[in-house]
């Protein structure tokens, strides 16, 4: 579907966009037609990444994708999550920030959420970006999905998370700007955890059936 009105004009930066999360999510809103930059701590990487990707990408480092964006979408590993976003917050403040990082851990029994002291990974994001207005969401999208270039459409909804209603609006558009997607609005940030923490068991259910699974909310 076309971008909504209220995205056109804005610039979507995505941090740790060399990796396949963002590499996938930087695709897809170059595709919908939105200017993106792709950060990450190698410029050099982010330009050849950005060369790869169709539309307006181009690449750069973590700090100028921040200062560049409207709207920057924090697709780190979560390891460096925390001192990241530390150092970006002068940067990233008065914008709308959207965490998509999953706090997981992995052993032989697969994949399991990680214990975070502020609740989530988005709400660490929010304590430590006092001035930005925090989002979380694309926490449960395939990274394989999203880097496919012979999908035209990915088949999922992204539960969007927030306390401000104009940015879960904004960020509900963003989700959609991909085909096939829906951003529905799941509750505030404080109930980000057991979003964040539902990826472990997609990964389980992707292991078992060798699936890219997703997640659909019915009767909405």
């Amino acid at each position: 579907m076309p971008i909504s009105e209220a995205l056109r004009g804005r610039t979507v930066a995505v941090l740790g966009g060399t990796g396949p999360q963002g590499r996938g999510l930087a695709r897809r809103f170059a595709a919908a037609g939105l200017d993106v930059v792709l950060g990450s701590r190698d410029a050099d990487r982010a330009a050849r990444t950005a060369e790869a990707l169709p539309g307006r990408v181009r690449g750069a480092t973590n700090a100028e994708a921040a200062a560049a964006g409207d709207i920057v979408v924090v697709a780190v590993p979560w390891d460096g999550h925390a001192e990241l976003l530390t150092e970006l917050a002068p940067a990233l403040a008065g914008k709308i920030v959207v965490d998509c990082v999953n706090p997981l851990g992995f052993d032989k029994q697969g994949a399991y959420a990680l214990t975070v002291a502020e609740g989530s990974a988005a709400q660490q994001a929010a304590a430590i970006l006092t001035g930005s207005t925090v989002v979380g969401a694309f926490h449960n999208v395939s990274a394989v999905l999203l880097e496919d270039p012979d999908l035209d459409t990915v088949d999922t909804d992204v539960l969007v998370l927030g306390d401000d209603r104009t940015a879960t609006d904004l960020v509900q558009d963003l989700a959609a700007a991909i085909p096939g997607v829906r951003g529905i609005y799941g509750g505030r940030l404080r109930n980000a955890h057991q979003v964040e923490a539902f990826t472990a068991n997609l990964i389980s259910v992707n292991r078992r059936y060798k699936a890219h699974a997703g997640l659909r909310i019915t009767d909405v």
